[in-house]
């Protein structure tokens, strides 16, 4: 199982866990969103230890796309927070290695790459609260087309953080009608921890958007007439800092091929 499309639909998953052993042995590598429904779905950064301090600082600068739900010991890949004893290095879908702001690799495990300095850091992802729009009787169209959700770089700067310098938040789309966007609205606020409300809506030339048909990252969507795009701020974010920061090395989940834990989302709702 890969890649998710109209002739090859998305798997089923009871559990995060059986997620992660999918994800683990390799027969799952596609992208997370509706997957495991009703449990916390997260970002990824690695960063060497000598860095680490630096992305904390600049996460809590950024809570909006950077909301910080665990960080773990240097040197250890095992999760204790959102579940007990996931192994970072095997137990997401795909990957992405940063070397000084190149991107130079996407694999699906990454135990060789895995170093004694390393600090991982798991962060909130609107995948999470995914289940409570759907549970409220909205549509979301990535879902209903079945691809990856739209991911773009806007021009609302994120602040810098020590060696971690001014650089372009990202954000995610999802369209709606009017009353639902509201509704929209009104639910994700509810989870700050997973990015909490959008950062926009309407106009995407407005936060730099100038072509919603073409995402930086995923894939577009259709947007139907009289329907408004809602952007949240997304944990693609990390992933544009690195462009502009260069670390030596930074170690990312793969845009939409997340972090699947054992906590449900509504541990997640305020």
């Amino acid at each position: 199982m890969s890649n998710r499309t109209a002739n090859n639909p998305a798997p089923i998953f009871g559990s995060g866990r059986e997620l992660r052993a999918a994800a683990s042995d390799g027969s799952f590598t596609g992208h997370t969103s509706g997957l495991a429904t009703g449990f916390i779905q997260a970002n990824l950064v690695i960063l060497p230890r000598d860095w680490a301090y630096d992305f904390l600082l600049f996460s809590q600068r950024n809570p909006k796309p950077c909301p910080v739900l665990e960080v773990g010991e240097a040197g250890d890949p095992h999760t204790v927070t959102l579940a007990d004893g996931a192994d970072v290095r095997t137990d997401l879908p795909r990957y992405r290695i940063y070397e000084r702001g190149e991107l130079v690799d996407e694999p699906t495990e990454i135990v060789n790459r895995w170093r004694e300095d390393f600090v991982l850091f798991l962060l909130g992802c609107s995948f999470t609260f995914e289940r409570a729009l759907l549970d409220a009787g909205m549509t979301l169209r990535h879902q209903e087309e079945n691809v990856n959700v739209p991911m773009y770089r806007t021009s609302i700067a994120c602040r810098g953080a020590g060696r971690f310098q001014e650089s372009p938040m990202v954000v995610s789309m999802r369209p709606f009608t009017p009353a639902d966007a509201i509704r929209a609205v009104e639910i994700t606020r509810d989870y700050p921890a997973v990015h909490g409300s959008p950062i926009h809506v309407g106009d995407p030339a407005a936060i730099g958007v100038s072509r919603i048909e073409h995402p930086d990252w995923g894939d577009p969507v259709t947007i139907r007439a009289g329907e408004i795009p809602l952007f949240w701020a997304c944990g693609i974010t990390p992933q544009a800092a690195a462009l502009v920061s260069r670390p030596p090395i930074m170690i990312t989940h793969s845009p939409g091929h997340m972090f699947v834990g054992d906590r449900s989302d509504y541990e997640f709702r305020i």
